[in-house]
């Protein structure tokens, strides 16, 4: 499949598993698995990093750099759900759940 067809979905789904195929790397060889073998607080640290400069990029109005920074965020996340023992299903499982509910009133809910 050419990744210019991909949905955001598959491509998270194949970011996933690449996460999850690195998790066990030698972390000289490997990023993951050396950002996991740093523990949670490092992976969080990166993922907040990340966020921030896709923030900064989206209020410059830089689309190319807030697409390769959300890019970096995306991972990131992966990353920290990984070192914390969260699948990816489990996110996907809480948005189900908020289908068909406003943000104001599942923002009320909790």
């Amino acid at each position: 499949m050419s990744t210019s067809l991909r949905t955001l979905g598959q491509a998270i789904d194949t970011l996933a598993a690449t996460v999850d195929a690195r998790a066990g790397a030698d972390p000289a060889q490997s990023y993951t698995a050396k950002l996991l073998s740093q523990g949670p607080m490092k992976c969080a640290k990166k993922l907040g990093e990340e966020a921030v400069e896709a923030a900064l990029a989206a209020v410059a109005g830089d689309k190319v750099g807030l697409a390769g920074e959300a890019a970096d965020v995306l991972y990131h996340l992966l990353v920290t759900l990984k070192v914390a023992g969260v699948a990816p299903a489990e996110v996907a499982a809480a948005l189900a759940k908020r289908e068909g509910m406003s943000g104001l009133d599942e923002k009320a809910s909790r």
